[in-house]
């Protein structure tokens, strides 16, 4: 079971989709996640996959990054990863979304470079040469050809990478907020939970029926009675506890509402009441109020969204502003490539080393 909060696997999904292309005069269709898609297969050139305002993706530029990214993944999980699905769309599509929104994204910084009037020194420059070197060096011819790039190609998209990283940290560099204690405090409480549902095929909650929800409601009467009476709570977790997890360490707004509520109402050593979630029902014992180190690294933690948050309204508003087209009839085509000697994985690996 997880209780992290809904919106966060919201504001996850936001991420993977942030790339929405649209065109006066094109025809405009709903994909089957209600998001805007654009049909648009005239006025390109062969390899351009998408174009937004005077900037444009080619080819060889996807495939770099989708060739990386299916090796990290294969590298992390297995290659039978990819007969993973959910709601009948695979995990390749689903990272030629997330490639397309992610190179989308750093063209449109890019473009909002050029607002504030942002560049490249002449040793970022020479670094994103020296980086695209080291990476061609270590490609196979195989892997060369099939990618269709050269040094040239590849310095243009780790320049592309470092000056949108500059104008993300340019944007958020006067956002220091004074974040309170009180604000990033992080708990620890341990927990049983008597579940009330079952999880389908597709990962939703399957309610259970009347009279089984009525027996999991004593059953949690019981075990809070004897954890009040002064049970040992590890044992109480060991013998009733139906989730994989039985405690839990978080701050404010991450976890679902009422236990996160409930637990943060807690003082040290108390019980809660029995606190009911889509899950099922729950008895909380706090363990820890407070966690120094935790706390602190929430504190990080929270600045870093707040400059997200700064920088997304900017961002937000300007791409609002730009003319945007998808080569659809070529994205469609876009597969992995599928060969044996195609391992590459260190695009993004050898961009931090240099730039370090």
């Amino acid at each position: 079971m997880k209780l992290i909060h809904h919106r966060y696997i919201a504001k996850f999904a936001a991420v993977l989709f942030t790339a929405v292309f649209m065109m006066t005069g094109c025809k405009i269709k709903l994909n089957e996640h209600g998001n805007t898609k654009v049909v648009f297969t005239t006025g390109f050139d062969k390899d351009e996959v998408f174009r937004i305002d005077k900037i444009s993706c080619r080819l060889p530029e996807v495939m770099v990054y989708l060739t990386n990214m299916k090796n990290q993944y294969e590298q992390a999980l297995g290659s039978q990863i990819w007969q993973t699905a959910y709601e009948g769309e695979t995990l390749e599509e689903n990272v030629k979304e997330t490639v397309l929104a992610r190179i989308a994204r750093i063209k449109a910084m890019n473009l909002l470079a050029e607002k504030y009037e942002i560049s490249l020194s002449d040793e970022e420059r020479s670094n994103a040469a020296k980086a695209a070197k080291q990476y061609y060096e270590s490609l196979k011819d195989k892997e060369r050809e099939l990618l269709a790039v050269d040094e040239k190609k590849l310095c243009k998209m780790y320049e592309e990478y470092s000056l949108a990283e500059k104008v993300y940290e340019y944007l958020i560099a006067d956002i220091n907020p004074e974040i309170s204690d009180d604000e990033a405090r992080t708990i620890t409480v341990q927990h049983i939970l008597i579940r009330t549902c079952s999880m389908n095929e597709a990962g939703e909650h399957v309610s259970y029926p009347e009279d089984a929800r009525k027996e999991a409601y004593q059953k949690a009467e019981e075990v809070l009675r004897k954890a009040r009476e002064g049970e040992d709570f590890s044992g109480l977790i060991a013998q009733y506890n139906e989730d994989s997890n039985s405690s839990y360490s978080f701050g404010k707004g991450t976890m679902d509402t009422a236990f996160e509520d409930a637990a943060f109402n807690l003082g040290t050593d108390e019980i809660s009441d029995i606190v009911e979630t889509e899950h099922g029902y729950h008895i909380i014992k706090c363990i820890s109020t407070f966690d120094r180190d935790e706390t602190d690294r929430n504190k990080v933690k929270i600045v870093e969204q707040r400059r997200k948050e700064v920088f997304n309204e900017e961002y937000s508003g300007f791409v609002e502003g730009l003319t945007r087209s998808l080569n659809e009839e070529l994205w469609e085509k876009v597969r992995f490539i599928d060969d044996e000697e195609v391992t590459t994985s260190s695009f993004f690996e050898v961009y931090h080393e240099v730039f370090a």
